[in-house]
């Protein structure tokens, strides 16, 4: 019988189980972060129907949806965890308490051209605040705090939380005559690191802009000084608008806030590049970046967004949100050697029984697992050299052997496979527990 090659698609990650152990360790930091903040989490499925989740889409996103038919039915793969989270607040509208705060760490789908850290199928992990009407625009100053304490609990000190408002953006445009453009114009400016300013300048000027307006934008997006010398800056400019003036006020209070939290200055600044591609954020918005490594791109990012759920209810549910790209994340993390993944096991101990009385080993292991120590057996009959090797090659912390003469004397020793030391205690869960470090 022919034999079918066993491919991956591209696009798609998997992992060895030592790479897998590490990332769900990653995802559970998260997690416990934003449970420590008090988000609550939800589930949504990851199959719509395509008229709610395209409800909203258009260009190149709805380029990207994997759409299909069941039957009669037309449906998509969703393509991020704040559309569905939309739709989900609006549906259940009357049984949640406002401000609502949920997270949500789950895979979403996009067929994008696949290349070289580019997913179609990836984690994101996102948080959201909703307001029922109105939402304080403190809560725009916590996010910050909640990426901070995150990225800190990974592990990582050098980073910086990248800081705008879209209504500065929005008012300026407006004030040079260039509103019909400016959602297009911020998607460019959005990409200035990626292509530099020349051709975000040369980006511009294919709009039709002026060659003087163009460099307007790019004398504003290049205002430099510390975070209160840019306010301070942008207030000077004295653009007659009021959406710009707004934006500037706004900004002023989220710094304000972001400092009551304690977040060090040297963690976050305003950037007036900042801009976020997609056009449903209206205030607020963020990008993070590590420092050191700058090739990562934008590692959490996110906004305010004054009504999300317009296409699903006539009511006003303001929010603000942020989301790291796990997946790709990880995967860069591994590429630049960031983390050490030689964990292979996740068995604080490995019980080797040289008996044919199974019943002690068997016992032992479950008492173990009751005092919440992860515990394995290795079943096979095999010579002790080779069930040696195999505690070697997974890197278990601990192993215990256990022979007639154990379970006769009732005692084990255990080893610790690190340093080989070997210590002796009686044959019980409570006494080996205890030996564990």
């Amino acid at each position: 019988m022919q034999k079918t090659e066993p491919r991956t698609l591209p696009g798609f990650m998997e992992l060895l189980p030592n790479e897998q152990i590490l990332f769900d360790k990653i995802k559970q930091t998260i997690e416990e972060t934003y449970k420590n903040f008090g988000f609550l989490p939800i589930d949504t499925p990851i199959i719509e129907l395509s008229s709610v989740l395209l409800a909203k889409a258009g260009g190149e996103t709805e380029k990207q949806i994997y759409r299909f038919n069941k039957g009669d039915t037309d449906l998509s793969l969703r393509f991020d965890l704040t559309v569905p989270l939309a739709k989900y607040v609006a549906k259940n509208y009357a049984n949640l308490s406002f401000p609502f705060r949920r997270y949500q760490i789950g895979k979403v789908y996009r067929g994008e051209r696949a290349q070289k850290g580019r997913y179609r199928e990836f984690y994101q992990c996102d948080i959201d605040i909703i307001g029922d009407g109105e939402l304080s625009l403190i809560n725009d100053s916590e996010l910050p705090l909640v990426i901070y304490t995150t990225f800190k609990k990974m592990g990582f000190d050098n980073f910086t939380i990248k800081i705008n408002n879209r209504k500065i953006l929005n008012g300026l445009y407006e004030a040079i005559g260039q509103k019909d453009n400016s959602v297009e114009i911020m998607r460019i400016i959005d990409k200035i690191d990626k292509i530099g300013e020349e051709n975000v300048k040369e980006e511009i000027l294919k709009l039709g802009v002026s060659a003087e307006t163009a460099q307007t934008i790019i004398k504003f997006i290049k205002i430099i000084g510390s975070t209160d010398e840019k306010i301070q800056k942008l207030e000077e400019m004295q653009i007659d608008n009021e959406m710009f003036k707004k934006g500037v006020e706004e900004l002023k209070q989220v710094v304000k806030y972001i400092r009551l939290f304690g977040l060090p200055e040297n963690n976050f600044t305003v950037d007036l590049t900042i801009a976020r591609g997609l056009d449903y954020y209206t205030g607020t918005v963020y990008e993070t970046f590590l420092n050191e490594y700058r090739e990562l791109g934008s590692i959490c990012s996110g906004g305010r967004y004054e009504n999300l759920a317009e296409n699903y209810t006539d009511k006003k549910l303001p929010g603000v949100g942020i989301s790291i790209g796990l997946t790709r994340l990880f995967s860069k993390m591994l590429e630049l050697n960031l983390i050490n993944v030689n964990k292979k096991s996740i068995s604080d101990i490995l019980i080797i029984p040289m008996t044919e009385n199974m019943e002690v080993p068997l016992k032992l292991a479950t008492d173990l697992r009751n005092l919440n120590v992860n515990t394995e057996v290795y079943l096979e009959n095999k010579k002790i050299k080779a069930k040696m090797k195999y505690a070697d090659r997974l890197g278990v912390p601990y192993i215990i052997v256990i022979g007639d003469n154990e379970i006769e004397q009732n005692n084990v020793k255990i080893k610790n496979m690190e340093t080989g030391e070997e210590v002796e205690t009686k044959l019980e869960a409570e006494s080996i527990k205890g030996l564990l470090k």
